[in-house]
């Protein structure tokens, strides 16, 4: 028998007739073998109309109110089901957040889960009932037994939640989207469906706007191996598989604020080629970068910084062995990127580093938890090591820093996010890894076959919305599926604000300051990035760094750093709303040198300026004008030959 656990979301539950066609779907499943939680939502916009409510009583409602207002939406739907189902003859009981045994932070409108007290929830499925959750809910451990809510995507993270915490065979994510597909099919409708795509490259795709999963949800199915599939309500289509590997035994305890860094990693045999000064108008990382992948030249770190004038810098970084060979196509270049607008200018100067490493944390626990790169910088500055190079993604900050400081930046990382000498790796092992999520079979989890029932059409009229059945004793190897391309999706986030700090004193300890005080008040960074071209003022070193935050905390960010510009002896901060982020993810990108060259010149030949650019080991980000946002989505896309023949209409 398979345990299962299914989520319906909003759409999927939105009156009688989909409530009655979901209760069918979980019917057949159960009489197939199997034994069911069911998780939902409330119905349709029943939680923007309760909002809306709220807003008419005060323009800053209570938090507290908020959740006890809120969590009754989802109380509505799982009596209608349960009585659904009960009609059908199935047994079933319907639980609230707390019924069911969901323990939470006492932090009103965004609580973490705790723990999940899972004996009632066991008794029930013993009994053959099928036990169906209002999402998005909780209880506070402290005393007074508060009710919570979990946050955007929280029906997702209670649905996950509760698989890892029962040991489920699998998590069914039902949505209005038949999977996951390569990028929004609102903008590009001829995206296409995805079969399989790691934990990791969800996580990336999930943070950059992809809403079909939230990422605490798949942060929790990384961390505790949980396989996923995500499924269109509306059809029998088999949907998109989430895989990860097998993950290290760890606690339920503390769900959701386990530690958040697994790993500290280090690749000692690293260099940097930097170009300063180069145009900045469209086509010259493509020029640039193009050039590098005919050499078969394979770069790991990119960044390109604010532009400076009407110039910029472009830097990466090679394995020590390869470094003459990225040195000769950068030199060649160069001449070529002079400005042709000024004859007179400079060319691009080439600038070589050999002595340096990169010192990296990873973990899937540091989504949303804007302290997490702050404390490595400032973990950092308390060793006396520099940062000369910064690449974040939503699993992994990377540090590029003089080799002679490498031995003490581990030492101190691992110290300070308690990492155990075991669970450090080095380049060799960071490779395997990524290997793995890109190739390699899980044999490590397994799911039950699938098999086509015979039964009528749904009371909606929406097409068969019978389920594939799960038999009871036939199971399947999950394989990670080898993507047949580099890059499995592309993704655009409208949302983010740019902020540039200018001439910040060159030292150890700058970063933790400054995105200590970020920190602070909760504001998440995303991309990071330090200007190469050092200039000494009053026989001080100062560099320019730019990062990106969510829009709605743009203007707090530049007062908060404003306030103690002085202080700090750094310049002007300067905000820019005019911008969008558009990025690719692929584990499949690992070792292919021309992924990067064939993104930049897909930008360069729709005239797309790119502003910055930022990137780890699975995925390329790129600031471009906000206007030209969604025209580099699309050409992109298009680039990577991502498009199928079938369009994609999302319900209204």
């Amino acid at each position: 028998m398979a345990h299962i656990v299914q989520k319906y979301g909003g759409s999927s539950v939105g009156s009688v007739e989909r409530i009655q066609a979901v209760a069918q779907r979980v019917y057949q499943t159960v009489k197939a073998g199997n034994s069911l939680i069911v998780v939902v939502s409330a119905m349709g916009k029943t939680t923007d109309g309760l909002v809306r409510l709220a807003s008419e009583i005060s323009k800053n409602p209570n938090r507290r109110e908020m959740d006890m207002l809120l969590s009754t939406g989802e109380q509505v739907t799982i009596a209608l089901l349960s009585m659904a189902l009960q009609e059908l003859g199935q047994p079933a009981i319907s639980m609230t957040g707390a019924q069911v045994g969901i323990v939470t932070e006492a932090e009103h409108t965004r609580a973490r889960i705790l723990h999940i007290e899972t004996d009632r929830l066991l008794r029930h499925i013993n009994q053959g009932k099928v036990v169906v959750v209002a999402g998005f809910q909780g209880i506070s451990s402290t005393e007074e037994l508060e009710i919570t809510t979990l946050g955007r995507g929280g029906s997702d993270t209670s649905a996950v939640a509760l698989a890892a915490a029962i040991q489920a065979d699998f998590c069914e994510i039902y949505t209005d989207v038949p999977g996951i597909l390569t990028t929004d099919p609102r903008l590009v409708p001829e995206a296409q469906l995805m079969d399989a795509i790691t934990c990791n490259e969800m996580l990336e795709l999930a943070s950059l706007g992809a809403k079909v999963l939230h990422p605490r949800s798949v942060e929790i199915a990384r961390n505790y191996g949980v396989p996923l599939v995500v499924r269109s309500s509306w059809t029998d289509d088999p949907g998109t598989w989430v895989t990860s590997l097998k993950p290290q035994e760890r606690s339920l305890v503390n769900l959701e604020i386990a530690k958040a860094v697994d790993a500290v990693e280090f690749d000692t045999n690293q260099a940097k080629v930097a170009l300063l000064r180069v145009p900045d108008k469209p086509g010259v990382a493509a020029k640039l970068f193009g050039e590098i992948a005919r050499q078969n030249v394979d770069v790991d770190l990119i960044i390109q910084s604010i532009h400076e004038g009407n110039s910029n810098d472009i830097a990466f970084t090679v394995t020590t062995p390869i470094l003459k060979r990225a040195e000769a196509v950068a030199a060649a270049i160069a001449p070529a990127l002079r400005n042709p607008s000024n004859p007179k200018s400079d060319e691009a100067e080439v600038m070589i580093e050999k002595d340096i490493a990169k010192v990296s944390i990873s973990g899937a626990g540091m989504i949303g938890r804007p302290g997490v790169a702050a404390k490595m910088f400032a973990t950092l500055a308390e060793a006396s090591v520099n940062i000369q190079m910064i690449s974040t993604s939503e699993v992994k900050v990377s540090c590029v820093v003089s080799s002679t400081d490498c031995d003490r930046a581990v030492a101190a990382l691992s110290t300070a996010f308690e990492i155990e000498t075991g669970e450090q790796a080095s380049r060799g092992v960071e490779k395997v890894f990524n290997t793995q999520h890109s190739a390699t079979p899980l044999a490590t989890t397994e799911v039950p076959s699938r098999q086509s029932p015979q039964v009528g059409e749904p009371a909606h009229g929406a097409g068969s919305a019978t389920p594939w059945l799960y038999p009871a004793g036939s199971r399947r190897s999950v394989y990670s599926t080898p993507h047949s391309r580099p890059v499995c999706g592309v993704a655009l986030d409208m949302n983010q604000t740019r902020l540039a700090i200018r001439q910040v004193p060159d030292k150890a300890g700058m970063a933790a300051k400054l995105f200590g005080i970020l920190a602070q008040h909760n504001i998440s960074v995303d991309m990071i990035i330090q200007s190469q071209r050092c200039r000494l003022i009053d026989g001080v070193p100062k560099r320019d760094i730019a990062f990106t935050v969510p829009r709605m905390d743009g203007e707090t960010a530049q007062k908060l750093l404003t306030q103690v510009a002085g202080e700090l002896g750094w310049g002007e901060v300067v905000l820019d709303n005019a911008i969008a982020k558009v990025s690719i993810v692929g584990a499949g990108m690992v070792g292919q040198p021309g992924v990067a060259a064939k993104m930049f010149e897909a930008l360069a030949q729709h005239q797309i300026n790119i502003q910055m650019i930022a990137t780890s080991e699975i995925k390329i980000s790129c600031v471009v004008a906000q206007e030209q946002g969604v025209k580099a989505l699309q050409v992109i896309h298009a680039a990577f030959d991502l498009a199928g023949s079938e369009k994609f209409v999302v319900p209204a």
